[in-house]
């Protein structure tokens, strides 16, 4: 699966519903998110960035969404490059059937750095660091948000979701990076639900718990953080995939249209202590 992938027919009015645009959606809260929107209705495009080793498992996943009935386009680039945004852009255009366009934009993006700020013996956080994690984790946000306002991709109710974490305002060892994006994260989304709220966009992010997902693998001392996230969860057991991807789905609904500009927080009551 090289470039992209059209994947699925058409096969009814659900189309109503847009496109559903999933920026990292081959894994994790990206492709939960997917699978849960098209179970109701959405027609998909996945950018994400897989290795060849990777491939041949994306795509079944991706073809066990299209059981759902739904069309998906995949794109497997760099979503973070100008011009391979732009190609997307352009894909998307030949991608809609008519009458459609995108109803729902969620960030899924998991690029940073997790150097520590001070090691005898590992390599440490520079500014560099810093740069690329924002602007994977954050500023891309904001450039895909504009792009697609740009070129008038926007459904007149559309919906932007994001991901943080509680990361955004507590402290650990090796994620000063991350943290300072998600940070950045939720301030751009503040910002997108102001000013662009005239275009019909309203924009959350969704505060997962401790899920464990390939990025929090990656995690320096990840083992203590979620036996520390189960202790400390009265419901005793980690967020999955599946809890976030419910609430994607309740913010997308026309019930949910007066809620933007927040931070939701998803995590069975973990941050309570």
């Amino acid at each position: 699966m090289k470039g992209n992938t059209d994947i699925g027919t058409s096969t009814g009015d659900h189309r109503k519903n847009g496109i559903a645009l999933i920026l990292g959606g081959s894994s994790g809260l990206g492709l939960a998110s997917a699978k849960k929107l098209a179970a109701h209705g959405y027609d998909l495009a996945i950018v994400h960035r897989d290795r060849k080793s990777d491939l041949q498992q994306v795509e079944e996943e991706f073809r066990q969404i299209t059981l759902k009935g739904c069309r998906l386009k995949s794109f497997n680039l760099d979503a973070l490059n100008s011009t391979k945004r732009a190609s997307v852009v352009e894909g998307i255009k030949a991608f809609l059937e008519e009458g459609q366009k995108v109803g729902v934009l969620i960030h899924s993006i998991a690029k940073g750095n997790l150097k520590p700020m001070q090691s005898v013996d590992d390599r440490t956080l520079d500014h560099q660091d810093f740069h690329i994690t924002l602007g994977a984790m954050a500023i891309s946000l904001y450039d895909w948000t504009q792009a697609l306002v740009q070129a008038d991709l926007f459904m007149e109710d559309s919906r932007i979701i994001s991901f943080t974490s509680e990361g955004n305002s507590r402290a650990y060892s090796g994620y000063a990076a991350v943290s300072a994006a998600k940070a950045a994260l939720e301030a751009i989304t503040r910002n997108i639900a102001l000013e662009f709220a005239p275009k019909g966009i309203k924009a959350n992010c969704i505060q997962a718990g401790v899920t464990e997902t390939r990025s929090f693998q990656m995690i320096p001392g990840h083992r203590v953080l979620k036996k520390n996230a189960i202790a400390r969860n009265p419901n005793k057991r980690l967020t999955t995939p599946a809890d976030i991807a419910n609430v994607v789905y309740l913010l997308t609904t026309p019930e949910a249209r007066w809620i933007t500009g927040t931070v939701i927080k998803v995590d069975g009551g973990e941050s309570l202590q």
